[in-house]
């Protein structure tokens, strides 16, 4: 009996995996939308037009099944042998995208994810973040970025097509004519394909330096009524 317990025990230690339809499959490692996203915060209680309808906090992502691996992940990768626990992990995997929803609150977790970057070399993987505003991440995420199987992606704040050049890798716009201008770009088109990728892999490709996505969706409809009023 103790031993059956001691065996659950250590199942249950172990990182929740997601996997999103859009993606085609790949899979994600991910923490709750806002709670761990302290970049998406423009002033106190405001956040940056970008985040005020992130997709990550309507739809699927609101039921309680969806937020459990989420806010499982907050603390287990806290355990000292989660950095091997994720290599394992990924031994199959030729994709990877790190936080389809929430980002990379601590310097700690962001150190542990560049571990794990750095030892799965057979894997391409992709992160999108806001971390870079602040100093103390940016010795990691440019260390990530050094890697040549990791795409860092800075997000922009805006949502009408607003980046700076050399320093975001993702930028939202109203529809795909707000990109026609951009050099370097690569436009999204997983909107035309039922909203899944498609194949593509665009955002894993660290030789395209800008990954531009139309606005999609009611709650991003709403931000841009409430920004136009």
């Amino acid at each position: 009996m103790k031993n059956s317990t001691l065996a659950n025990a250590i199942n249950q230690a172990w990182p929740r995996i997601s996997v999103t339809s859009k993606l085609d499959g790949i899979r994600s490692w991910s923490l709750q939308a806002l709670d761990t996203c302290p970049g998406s915060i423009e002033s106190p209680g405001v956040l940056v037009d970008a985040c005020k309808g992130c997709y990550a906090t309507t739809g699927n992502y609101v039921f309680a099944n969806v937020k459990a691996p989420r806010e499982y992940n907050r603390t287990d990768w806290t355990r000292l042998d989660w950095c091997d626990n994720m290599v394992q992990e990924l031994q199959r995997d030729e994709y990877f995208r790190w936080l389809d929803s929430g980002d990379l609150y601590s310097l700690a977790l962001a150190e542990k994810v560049l571990e794990v970057m750095q030892r799965t070399p057979w894997v391409k993987h992709w992160l999108p973040t806001r971390m870079h505003k602040f100093p103390k991440f940016r010795q990691v995420l440019d260390q990530m970025k050094a890697l040549d199987n990791v795409s860092v992606r800075f997000s922009a704040d805006s949502i009408t097509g607003e980046y700076i050049l050399g320093l975001h890798g993702s930028v939202i716009g109203p529809s795909a004519d707000t990109f026609q201008d951009h050099p370097g770009a690569s436009l999204c088109r997983a909107y035309e394909h039922e909203g899944k990728c498609s194949g593509c892999r665009a955002c894993w490709d660290k030789s395209i330096d800008l990954i531009c996505y139309p606005a999609h969706g009611r709650k991003m409809a709403k931000v841009f009524m409430m920004k136009q009023a």
